[in-house]
């Protein structure tokens, strides 16, 4: 028992960082990312003898953080506040270094206009970069669907991103 422990406690040590990022993402606040991410280990632990592939056990793990991340955005129901992560990377440096944190800026806040579940399709393939049928089964959802949650996510981000420009350009004309 007591290697058993220690073997699952190498694996979520390795797999800490991006769980973390990928439920900060989805839920925006540290305080309900620590608690999801506490909840999915503990329910990873109980739900160990369950695993049938130990070679999925990655794509187990976050399936299980996603339904946790899930269920704790449905008892929130509140919006999202979080600047999102690079997950410890740091920026490229740019010539106009004030554009970029503008642009970021924008799109946080256009990010935080979609739901839970448009932010954790685009997080599992745009951030954690699985391919789409990678992303379908840890969201445990037919490939199709997946595609077109992908595509709808999309295109309420492309939209956020239009109405986060809409008030700045309509005050540069009244200016």
């Amino acid at each position: 028992m007591n290697g058993d422990h220690d073997a699952f406690a190498d694996l979520a040590t390795a797999a800490w960082a991006k769980l973390y990022g990928t439920a900060g993402l989805i839920l925006g606040d540290d305080g309900a990312t620590q608690e999801a991410l506490q909840v999915a280990l503990i329910r990873a632990w109980r739900d160990l003898p369950t695993l049938r592939d130990p070679a999925r056990f990655d794509a187990w793990l976050y399936r299980l953080l996603v339904n946790v991340c899930r269920d704790e955005a449905r008892k929130r129901q509140r919006g999202w506040q979080r600047e999102i992560g690079l997950g410890g990377q740091e920026p490229m440096a740019l010539a106009d270094p004030f554009s970029r944190l503008a642009d970021r800026e924008e799109l946080d806040r256009a990010f935080a206009r979609l739901t839970p579940g448009q932010r954790t399709i685009l997080i599992l393939v745009y951030y954690r970069d699985l391919t789409v049928p990678e992303a379908a089964k840890v969201l445990r959802t037919p490939l199709g669907t997946a595609k077109s949650r992908l595509h709808r996510a999309l295109e309420a981000l492309r939209a956020a991103v239009a109405a986060e420009r809409r008030p700045a350009a309509e005050q540069e004309m009244g200016a």
